[in-house]
């Protein structure tokens, strides 16, 4: 017979078996949530999955290439070039620490670039040539009221000399009629005044020059207050060049001090992996738009000046032969406005922009004829207020001249957010906005990467302004022209939202950077740290067997209007071939990007003869990258042509 347990026995063991009841079910969420963890990292790394939706993994980035990445472009090299600048840290700009990282993707390497200058928030792209054009950067960082510790403000140095013009350097002392000293901030350059003959002998009008350079008071404090207009004498002036030479001021104060921007320009070599200084701009800029013409020429707009305002519509043009800048017509964007380079001397203005500008101001869409400088409205666009920081991308293939508008937010720090997307027609008669497909969520700060399979894909973004409330969206999709709907991806691992870009890399992966998010939780208690994993997306595409092979045959140029022959012992499968340029994005945006269809007019068992559009609108001149789909989508590896005009030398 079995011996019966003690009545202590038993109560321990029924003590012992609640206590481990008990604590399974307070533990249960964390035991179910770590093996959902398992299951979903199980299951995503599965062949099936991954030929399905892709697949996301982090890129092993050493930690002394770490940066902000604020600018990612990808060079004809095959290499990427990250730029931070001061990458949104002030200490870093008083420091004068400014960064740029060189990423080979292919090799997973990496290369630290002399910076020469705070290129944070400039305008990008690319030249004919190869080289990428680099215009504006900080000069100021923001300074909430609050914290403004000198009254400062626009200072106009008057010349009144028609003999000479002057400079004056960094540090430049004006003194009002009170005895109130200002500094200037920056150096500033005056020319001489205009003389013009009256018609009399000996006989002739001057009107004076003027030029403008922020200043602050040399003392802290209210006593640099003015709101009236004053006259300031320049220190060190004497008898008559104090009186031909001297400041007028309207308004110096304590209030916010917005970012300013600079005139340096830069061209960065891929070959020699080094910037070299240009021609500077006649504005400054910080957070302007570059936009490449049909004759190769750049065009630079908006951006925040040297007193913290947006430009007001002084636009200018870049020639790439002279490096030197001349006068653009005159048009009024706010910053990072998204434009596009079509037909017949126009650009178009999709509404989308970043950052800076009243709401009620150069926010509507539409086509801007350059040579007229005349600009048509496009109308049926929803939601056209909630259009800052939307994605606006150039539709592949680029022949059909449709762009979409992904997404948006309210002007500023409003918390209006929209799923929105809409598409237009360039080619029609009255072009005029349609709607398209609605994306998962309600999404600021959209990357949207034009695909060699004619698809585009879209990741991140977040619902609220800078990621705020913990809202990034960590979903990805890819919107399929053909049928005008998105299809799922596989769900990225790193939120991303405002200072976030994301590039096709020319083996068919993409690569996303940066997130510089407000705040750390969803209480917006903490604040938030900047992005610096690199998280690369295996496209479905490329789990789909072997892909189709391709070669130039050592051809690395091209005309337009030429044929090309491609080898390819799987020439009979292909059913298209595209030429894209490659990504140049910051803030969401990237103008560079396009993707242009070749025309199969020959083909063999090992070729392929295909011909490229004449339309300089269609291929700027520059670098592009041959890709071949096959039947099933899967692309080839990129291959890299350079395009030129009829008339050019490699």
């Amino acid at each position: 017979m079995a011996q019966r347990t003690s009545r202590p026995t038993t109560r321990k063991t029924l003590f012992a078996t609640a206590a481990v009841v008990t604590l399974a079910a307070l533990n249960a969420p964390a035991v179910a949530g770590f093996a959902q963890h398992a299951y979903h990292h199980y299951e995503i790394n599965q062949p099936e999955y991954k030929a399905a939706y892709g697949h996301w993994a982090l890129a092993t980035l050493p930690g002394q290439y770490q940066l902000n990445s604020i600018h990612a472009i990808l060079l004809h090299t095959g290499k990427v070039l990250l730029i931070a600048g001061s990458g949104n840290n002030v200490k870093h700009f008083d420091g004068g620490v400014f960064k740029s990282t060189l990423w080979d993707p292919a090799t997973n390497t990496f290369k630290k670039i002399d910076t020469p200058a705070d290129l944070f928030c400039s305008g990008h792209t690319q030249l004919p040539d190869g080289k990428i054009l680099i215009a504006g950067g900080t000069a100021r960082y923001e300074v909430l009221q609050g914290d403004v510790k000198r009254a400062g403000g626009a200072m106009l140095v008057k010349n009144n000399d028609p003999d000479r013009g002057r400079t004056f350097p960094k540090g430049t002392v004006f003194r009002s009629p009170a005895g109130v000293e200002y500094r200037s901030q920056f150096a500033v350059q005056v020319p001489a005044a205009k003389k013009t003959s009256t018609g009399s002998i000996g006989n002739a009008t001057v009107t004076a020059s003027q030029a403008r350079v922020f200043v602050e008071a040399v003392e802290q404090g209210p006593l640099g207050i003015t709101n009236t207009t004053e006259q300031y004498e320049i220190q060190g002036l004497r008898g008559k060049d104090a009186n031909n030479v001297y400041g007028v001021a309207n308004k110096l104060g304590l209030d916010k001090k917005d970012f300013q921007g600079i005139k340096d320009v830069y061209e960065f070599d891929p070959v020699t992996e080094k910037y070299t200084k240009v021609g500077s701009m006649s504005e400054a800029r910080w957070y302007p738009t570059l936009t490449t013409l049909s004759d190769g020429r750049v065009l630079a707009v908006s951006g925040l000046d040297d007193i913290g305002q947006v430009v007001p519509g002084k636009n200018e043009i870049y020639n790439p032969a002279t490096r030197a800048w001349s006068k653009a017509p005159t048009r009024y964007f706010p910053t990072y406005p998204s434009l596009f380079l079509t037909g017949k001397g126009k650009i178009f203005y999709s509404g989308s922009n970043a950052g800076y500008g009243p709401a009620d101001k150069g926010r509507k869409s539409g086509l801007w004829d350059l040579t007229a400088n005349s600009f048509t409205p496009v109308p049926g666009l929803k939601d056209p207020d909630i259009l800052e920081t939307s994605s606006s991308v150039l539709l592949p293939p680029a022949q059909d001249r449709k762009v979409m508008v992904l997404g948006g937010g309210g002007v500023g720090e409003s918390r209006a957010a929209t799923s929105r997307t809409a598409i237009v027609d360039l080619k029609a008669t009255h072009p005029t906005f349609t709607p398209g497909p609605h994306l998962p969520e309600n999404t600021r700060y959209l990357n949207s990467v034009l695909m060699p399979d004619d698809t585009v894909f879209t990741t991140g973004g977040s619902s609220g302004y800078r990621g705020k409330g913990a809202s990034d969206i960590l979903k990805a999709q890819f919107y399929d022209p053909a049928a005008n709907a998105f299809i799922r991806a596989a769900d990225p691992a790193v939120g991303r939202n405002y200072h976030t870009e994301a590039l096709l890399l020319p083996d068919g992966r993409v690569a996303v950077f940066g997130s510089d998010p407000l705040f750390a939780d969803q209480d917006d208690s903490r604040p938030g740290h900047f992005e610096q994993r690199v998280e690369v997306y295996s496209p479905p595409y490329l789990f789909h067997g072997a892909r189709p092979r391709l070669d130039l045959h050592g051809r690395t140029w091209a005309h337009r209007g030429d044929d090309i022959t491609l080898g390819s012992a799987d020439a009979a499968g292909i059913t298209r071939v595209r030429l894209m340029r490659p990504g140049s994005a910051t803030h969401v945006t990237d103008f560079d990007q396009r993707s242009v269809a070749l025309k199969v007019i020959r083909r063999t068992g090992t070729s392929l003869t295909v011909r490229i559009p004449d339309d300089p609108s269609l291929v700027p001149s520059g670098w592009y990258t041959v890709v071949a789909t096959d039947g099933n989508g899967t692309p080839s590896k990129a291959l890299w042509l350079g395009v030129r005009h009829a008339s050019a030398t490699p």
